[in-house]
């Protein structure tokens, strides 16, 4: 809200369970882990939120932080840390306006996240391209100065101003789809050993973060 709908109070939660049960079903055929972007209502509170949709029933939720503008107007400040396990592997969960902002991704690195999701609704009435390469390279630094894998997922109309791909531990582009065209990215994650500039920057950074461990 509100490009799509008026308010998150407009959103028919009924329909929205019944999605969630077909995501579920989807989830237990095929033995997949789903995130979604979604909005989310606790009592009269609604959330803009990152929901996981597991095989084994199990639905967990972060809920964005960062709020301004419609976000603001529209939803409540989660406070929830956004860190999900799935086949032994730590995964950070981050939505959108957040990625402007080193602070949350710092609290990942100390909760050791050997992977990060960045889910965007991120789109623009008119072809963008600086917004896109702005936004593309807080996705490279967030991964690089925090050395973690980092992927990012954005809607694609009416023009994409973020990125779906995935960039490694340095900021290196490992796959970027083809912006304002739909398509899907599938990549075997493997957390291979450090190189000689990532363990440096590992080093710096452990030095930097005892104050949260």
């Amino acid at each position: 809200p509100p490009r799509d709908i008026k308010s998150a109070a407009d959103v028919d939660f009924r329909a929205l369970n019944v999605a969630y049960g077909e995501i579920q079903k989807m989830s237990e055929k095929y033995d997949i882990y789903i995130l979604a972007g979604t909005i989310t209502k606790v009592q009269n509170k609604y959330y803009n939120s990152a929901r996981l949709i597991s095989p084994g029933k199990t639905i967990k939720n972060y809920h964005k932080r960062a709020l301004w503008g419609w976000d603001k107007d529209n939803f409540a400040i989660g406070n929830k840390m956004g860190i999900f396990e799935i086949d032994g592997i730590k995964i950070g969960v981050r939505i959108c306006f957040e990625v402007r902002y080193p602070e949350y991704f710092r609290e990942l690195y100390c909760e050791n996240t050997a992977l990060n999701i960045i889910l965007f609704y991120d789109v623009a009435d008119s072809d963008d391209i600086e917004r896109y390469e702005l936004i593309k390279s807080h996705i490279r630094t967030r991964a690089a100065e925090n050395v973690t894998y980092t992927i990012s997922v954005n809607s694609i109309r009416p023009y994409q101003t973020a990125p779906t791909g995935i960039f490694d531990k340095s900021g290196r582009i490992i796959n970027e789809l083809k912006r304002n065209t739909e398509n899907l990215l599938i990549y075997n994650f493997e957390n291979i050993s450090d190189d000689f500039g990532e363990q440096g920057r590992r080093w710096i950074s452990d030095a930097l973060t005892k104050k949260c461990q």
